[in-house]
């Protein structure tokens, strides 16, 4: 989870290929109507966002262990989440705006422009203490983000089986 550009789709594509699982993308599951208004530079709402989410949660909940690239900015978003799959764990990408605005101007073919960005700082809520995940300051390449990413889950996966 994060903020556009922060590289959810790079990390989550490597996790999942480290432990053997899917990845999909949440972006993909946005209908035509908030492309577009994406697109366009307009931020969604709450509204938008719902039935998106509903679908992520299905994904979710239909294929335990999927990694998901999902922006879950707001608690809201994340317990809707959880909602339809309990077990969710969340890796929030946090990056210094400086840094999430570089990567987002590199991105080539992708619908979310670097404007909306300041929207989603404002949006973004950091993970709770009482909610299931891990935050991970985006300060390495890749590699070393992930190695980090399965440190961290494996000791979130030790205090939640006690």
């Amino acid at each position: 989870m994060g903020v556009s550009g922060v590289g959810k789709t790079t990390i989550g594509q490597e996790l999942a290929r480290r432990q053997g699982t899917r990845f999909v993308d949440a972006d993909d599951l946005h209908g035509p109507e908030n492309i577009a208004k994406m697109s366009a530079g307009i931020p969604l709402v709450d509204d938008d966002r719902w039935p998106w989410l509903d679908r992520v949660g299905a994904v979710l909940a239909a294929e335990p262990g999927v990694v998901m690239a999902c922006s879950a900015l707001r608690r809201v978003y994340r317990d809707r989440l959880r909602a339809n799959a309990p077990a969710t764990l969340f890796v929030h990408l946090a990056a210094a705006p400086e840094r999430v605005a570089a990567q987002a101007a590199a991105r080539e073919d992708h619908f979310m422009p670097p404007a909306l960005l300041r929207s989603q700082i404002a949006t973004l809520e950091p993970l709770d203490e009482d909610e299931p995940g891990i935050t991970v300051i985006v300060d390495a390449g890749p590699d070393d983000l992930v190695d980090r990413i399965l440190g961290l889950l494996a000791g979130e996966r030790e205090r939640s089986e006690k």
